[in-house]
């Protein structure tokens, strides 16, 4: 679907209204909502006005004085984007006077503007030089003798965009998309009169401000002063094309603007419903890693992880992954290989592998990487709200009036959602932050949390139950919706519980470490606050009760009645860019598509017939089970598409163990990621700029990912497993990913009514999707629960098995960086790597000078499970006892010293919460030396001819 570059800018934001109302414009009648400015009237009825400071994503400023109109009955020439559209006005939008006074505005900018549009960058894309065409401005009578800014130097620190002040009209555009859209008020206007211009921070350079690079600015300035580099050197685009983000679970639209089938530059899609035109740093930049160096484009295959990579073909390497798996099943037993679905590869991949696992594999030996991130998300709102996924969209916060965030960090892992946020706070929501760190929530510019809750890591149990306790014994329970909406008899053994005294916050301090005080009081504001919203990360779900916090969050919202409606409801933050789709897609080991059980013979049944072949009715293994399977000698072969399990799943070095007892792994990645270096059929993959087929963001949002260019390796990823099931004799006939995603619809009641051709008509769709529902479910659980009355669950709080000792006193937890992403395979490939080119440890003052460690210097972090070293980073955004790490670059092993300790339910790793001791060091651990032996090695035996 190639499209236009220029969309259609109305001006100033639409209104929500319901009123209408009508005036009259250049002699048209024009109806339109209350509240609309008389100049988006205009634009909607194909009446334009000229603007330059006016632009419909940010509020009207009626700085630039080109928008003036004429009213009857009013004196002077009013901006049309600051006055409102009333019933019975006149307006008029051209005249003589209005000519003059247009030029004549337009003519003082030009004076003081470089006249180089040959040469400009924007040339073809600036609205400056566009108002010069529509004002009819020929000349310049002003000469440049007098002081002008022309001479202004440029800020090129930033890598991805330029800064030329010299070009700058001062519209405050910028400005005000740092603060409407983004919320940082990293920008500012320094300066009064002549001498105003716009600067980053206190006049500093961009790179050294408060600047998070997430590109508002450069997408609202109106001429070249803030221009994306890549502009600059490739020149302008030609054509676009909208696909969706392949990073975090927002699931931002995004616009591949292109020369032929090169990317010049991202754009965030206006019409784009889980960011209306917005992104961050990763999204609108760090897209370079797709045509970089490292890319793998040849197939390679050996016998031994010692040997070196032969290049082969296609076949070859097929055949060859094939056959190992066919000897293995032969030697070993048909349950000896299995696979993992990528949560970064499309719907339709994820769909391929879990179908060639249970068809051609035979078995049902299928996970995905969900399971160490959000599969207590999965099975705790199962139980409690009978649906695996989150409940409202992200506008919904708009309507938020009091919003709880545990164990999430949006601001840094949820970037554009954070925005949303912020500005919903800004509005006057109130705000309670659980986290044992200072996130940058707690306290930033115009957000403060009302209450942090800094609770021990290991303690979310205890903390939500001591709000339930506040909640029930105070009265503060929402009576008429329990009744109506929940299974009474559940609840009442429910509130029995959290009633007793071992839940109140007094006596749950000893866990929690949170003062009684308060709990109680964050307690009472989500209770009668109005709209309560929660969203939780992977500080709730990485813990060894990650199930059990999940079901206790879920309690919460039906005691409270903050389910089912706008503004409120349980909203998990996926981590990655399909860890939803992979889920819904069937890549658990027990569940088909729709999380329906293996063992529901009604079920199996439907899969056999459209499949043709006979199901196993058991559960296969889970990722965890695949690693101790092949240390006992039982597992002895694995597929894995766009994961990278060596580097992200814990203990690390029972990872390795486990690879290097398999006989064959096949990887299929873009680069030669961590687990390959294990591999021996290296299978390269494509990224999402090359391939069709759908991402599903944590709001259940299924949107289309497009192809831009041809992948670069010959194939995309469904196109390779379908090649790799026929060769195991199960045929699979696809053409295109649109005839699978019609197969997933077929099977799946939730997807029944999701189509490529609906999703191109309605730009995305939420799921459920079917007959009652055509267009989709914004909002879960309106009427009633999924699973007919909600149901409370009793959460007991049990103590991790993880504990603080006198030779590990301290807790690490773990987490992520704006600017990084996961495993960092993508993001370290770009430059985002100058913001964050390495993980360090965040350490409290106390803990820091206690063991004579200071800020930069390298320390050795100590756990049951390993040891490494990493910089220390001495910070205040730590309690006392806590340290906190990221783990975006392999030669850090982050998950060197996290243990196997997982959740109950699950096997989610408890990668939150691990005792530690952290002292100065001279050198890197002996993990770390061995590390980087091991990659220098497999660096040079992928040194193919």
């Amino acid at each position: 679907m190639i499209e236009t570059i220029l969309t259609r800018d109305f001006g100033t934001p639409m209104s929500v209204a319901t009123a209408m109302i009508t005036l009259t414009i250049d002699g048209y009648s024009v109806t339109v909502p209350v509240g609309t400015s008389v100049m988006r009237a205009a634009a909607e009825n194909a009446i334009n006005i000229p603007k330059l400071c006016a632009t419909d994503s940010l509020e009207p400023f009626g700085s630039c004085r080109l928008c003036l109109v004429e009213i009857e009955g009013r004196r002077g020439y009013p901006a049309s984007c600051t006055t409102p559209a009333e019933a019975g006005m006149v307006v008029r939008t051209q005249s003589p006077k209005l000519q003059e006074v247009r030029k004549g505005v337009m003519e003082l900018y030009i004076s003081d503007h470089p006249l180089d549009c040959l040469t400009c960058p924007a040339n073809g894309n600036c609205e400056l030089q566009d108002m010069a065409g529509v004002t009819g401005l020929r000349e310049v009578r002003y000469g440049y003798e007098g002081e002008n800014h022309l001479k202004l130097g440029k800020d090129e620190s930033n890598p991805y965009f330029t800064f030329d002040s010299s070009k700058c009209i001062v519209c405050n555009r910028c400005v005000r998309a740092c603060e409407e859209t983004q919320g940082t008020f990293a920008l500012t206007i320094s300066g009064r009169g002549f001498d105003a211009r716009v600067s980053a921070g206190q006049d500093q350079s961009f790179m050294e401000s408060e600047c998070v690079s997430c590109g508002a600015c450069v997408e609202a300035c109106p001429t070249a002063t803030l221009t994306e580099k890549s502009i600059i050197w490739l020149g302008q685009a030609e054509h676009s094309i909208t696909t969706t983000c392949a990073y975090c679970g927002v699931g931002c639209s995004l616009k591949a603007e292109m020369k032929g089938n090169q990317v010049v530059r991202m754009v965030p899609a206006k019409d784009g419903k889980a960011n209306e035109g917005h992104a961050c740093v990763k999204g609108r930049f760090a897209w370079g890693y797709a045509t970089h160096k490292d890319r793998i484009l040849k197939p390679m295959i050996r016998a031994k992880i010692t040997d070196p990579w032969q290049e082969v073909s296609w076949d070859e390497a097929l055949d060859y992954a094939a056959s190992e798996f066919k000897r293995i099943q032969a030697k070993h037993g048909r349950d000896a290989i299995g696979g993992i679905v990528s949560s970064r590869c499309t719907n339709e991949e994820g769909y391929l592998v879990q179908k060639l696992v249970r068809a051609a594999f035979g078995n049902n030996n299928v996970d995905t990487c969900a399971r160490v991130c959000h599969s207590p998300t999965g099975f705790g709102l199962k139980q409690t709200l009978g649906e695996s996924a989150g409940t409202q969209t992200f506008k919904s916060v708009e309507q938020s009036d009091v919003i709880l965030v545990i164990g999430a960090n949006p601001t840094d892992g949820h970037p554009v959602f954070a925005s949303r946020m912020k500005k919903r706070l800004r509005q006057g929501a109130r705000l309670i932050v659980i986290d044992p760190r200072r996130i940058d929530l707690v306290k930033s510019p115009h957000v403060h949390a009302d209450y942090h809750l800094q609770l021990r890591p290991g303690s979310n149990v205890a903390v939500l139950s001591a709000l339930a306790h506040v909640i029930v014994t105070e009265g503060l329970l929402h009576e008429a919706f329990i009744a109506e909406r929940c299974d009474v008899r559940a609840f009442a053994q429910w509130r029995e519980f959290v009633a007793l005294p071992a839940n109140s916050p007094e006596a749950t301090f000893e866990i929690t470490g949170v003062p009684a005080q308060q709990v109680r009081d964050a307690a009472r504001l989500f209770a009668t606050g109005g709209n309560g919203a929660i969203f939780y990360g992977l500080g709730v779900t990485e813990h060894a009760q990650g199930s059990t916090a999940v079901m206790a969050i879920a309690n919460l919202a039906m005691a409270t009645g903050n389910v089912g409606r706008e503004g409120v409801g349980v909203n998990p933050l996926r981590g990655q860019n399909n860890v939803q789709g992979s889920c819904d897609i069937g890549s658990f080991p027990h569940e088909l598509p729709g999380y329906r059980h293996v063992s529901d013979t009604t079920v199996r049944t439907l899969f056999e017939q459209a499949w043709n072949v006979p199901l196993q009715a058991e559960p296969g293994l889970r990722i965890p089970n695949m690693f101790d399977a092949a240390l006992d000698g039982s597992f002895m072969g694995l597929y894995c598409q766009g994961e990278d399990i060596v580097q992200s799943d814990p203990n690390t070095q029972h990872v390795t163990s486990a690879l290097e007892a398999m006989e064959c792994i096949v990887v299929q990645d873009i680069f030669l990621n961590e687990t390959a270096k294990y591999a021996h059929v290296l299978l390269p993959g494509s990224s999402f700029l090359e391939k069709d087929g759908t991402f599903t963001n944590a709001e259940r949002r299924i949107s289309r990912v497009r192809k831009v260019m041809p992948p670069k390796a010959g194939y995309a990823d469904w196109e390779v497993t379908v090649q790799l099931s026929n060769r195991l004799g199960y045929p699979m006939h696809y053409r295109h990913p649109s005839e699978i995603m019609d197969e997933i619809a077929l099977l799946t009641p939730t997807f029944a009514g999701v189509s490529y051709a609906r999703l191109d008509q309605l730009g995305s769709i939420q799921w459920p999707c079917n007959a009652d529902a055509p267009d989709g479910t914004p909002t879960m659980h309106v009427d009633q629960f999924v699973r007919g009355k909600g149901r409370f669950i009793i959460t007991q709080y049990v103590a991790t098995d993880e504990k603080v000792t006198r030779k590990f006193p301290l807790i690490l937890t773990t987490g992520r960086i704006l600017s990084q992403y996961n495993v960092g395979a993508q993001t370290r490939r770009t430059e985002n790597v100058r913001w964050h080119a390495e993980d360090r440890l965040e350490i409290h003052p106390h803990d820091a000078q206690e063991r004579g460690i200071k800020d930069g210097e390298w320390v050795g972090i100590h756990s049951r499970a390993g040891e490494t070293v990493l910089r220390a980073m001495v910070t205040e955004r730590m309690q006392p006892g806590v340290v906190y790490t990221t783990f975006h670059f392999p030669e850090s092993g982050a998950n060197v010293i996290t243990t196997e300790n997982s959740d109950w339910a699950t096997n989610c790793p408890e990668y939150k919460v691990t005792a530690v001791q952290v002292m100065p060091v001279q050198q890197q651990s002996e993990w770390q030396l061995e590390y980087a032996r091991f990659n220098e090695a497999q660096l040079e035996l992928a040194q193919v001819s």
